[in-house]
């Protein structure tokens, strides 16, 4: 798998986000509704990618800063967004790799703090981010209230 950096709203982006949310709504019943603007994935507030395998768009994932204004954040905080790999390449550890590629990316740019929001119908998810050294925390965002979310956190420390 390559990875690649690309705007959130680049055609390959687009349709990797439109099966994401295709799964939402098996798994939940509706889409995130989270307020997303392909701007908070530009740089340096962020970053999106794209997974390619022998180029065909098939992983993507990105990050966005959240220093504020939410009581939930700090500053030095990025947010996971919309990390995603296609049914028909789950449990090569794509999503594993694309963490490490997001997680660099957030470190590369002096983020402190890796925060995300997943649910309890995404336990592959949830098992991939405590596997990888994620924490849960209060839920926050506009899933705050629902009883289905979770939220997780990683410390990003700076390489020497």
């Amino acid at each position: 798998m390559e990875f690649a950096p690309v705007p959130y709203d680049h055609p390959d982006s687009t349709k990797l986000i439109v099966e994401v949310q295709r799964e939402y709504v098996v798994r939940y019943g509706y889409e995130d509704v989270t307020p997303v603007d392909p701007d908070d994935f530009a740089p340096p507030r962020g970053r999106f990618f794209v997974g390619y395998l022998d180029g065909t768009p098939v992983a993507c994932g990105g990050w966005r800063c959240q220093d504020g204004p939410e009581p939930e954040y700090t500053p030095g905080d990025a947010e996971i967004k919309r990390m995603y790999v296609a049914e028909s390449v789950r449990g090569n550890g794509y999503s594993r790799a694309l963490l490490e590629v997001i997680e660099q990316s957030a470190r590369d740019t002096g983020r402190k703090r890796m925060i995300l929001e997943t649910g309890t119908e995404q336990p592959e998810a949830m098992s991939l981010y405590e596997s990888s050294g994620y924490h849960a925390i209060p839920r926050f965002g506009v899933y705050r209230e629902d009883p289905a979310s979770r939220c997780y956190a990683k410390a990003l420390p700076q390489s020497a």
